[in-house]
């Protein structure tokens, strides 16, 4: 919980990978509880130009020239994992969330290798809420 804590008080540049316009999604939910409470939203999703009037992202590398991004807080299934570590690795963020029912072990060890923090099968909203 320590490491939690320490992410959610310092890192605030949250890109959201899979984020959706829909509102009954939990992508679109989270992201907007991160917004209301001070987060700076960066939206990924090649699918959509906007989210909430925030430029939307086709992917990490695209989002980092425009954005120091600390977290990539990943809403896809456990199998696209892996391809967003990769294109993680690129930007170097501070930390990797795999929300919940998100794991991929071999992704986050390539994370971890690099000094990246790796929060795996956890909601990010309901953690800030622990706090």
């Amino acid at each position: 919980m320590d490491q939690i804590r320490e992410i959610l008080t310092t890192e605030k540049n949250v890109a959201v990978v899979g984020i959706s316009q829909n509102p009954e999604r939990d992508s679109f939910r989270v992201a907007k509880y991160l917004k209301e409470h001070g987060f700076n939203v960066i939206p990924v999703n090649p699918a959509i130009e906007k989210w909430e009037g925030i430029k939307s992202y086709p992917s990490l590398v695209e989002a980092a020239r425009d954005h120091k991004i600390e977290i990539v807080d990943i809403f896809r299934k456990s199998e696209a994992v892996p391809e967003i570590v990769e294109e993680s690795l690129k930007i170097n963020p501070k930390t990797i969330w795999m929300q919940l029912g998100v794991t991929n072990e071999s992704a986050a060890a390539k994370a971890r290798e690099r000094g990246i923090k790796v929060i795996m099968d956890r909601c990010i909203m309901v953690e800030h809420r622990k706090l």
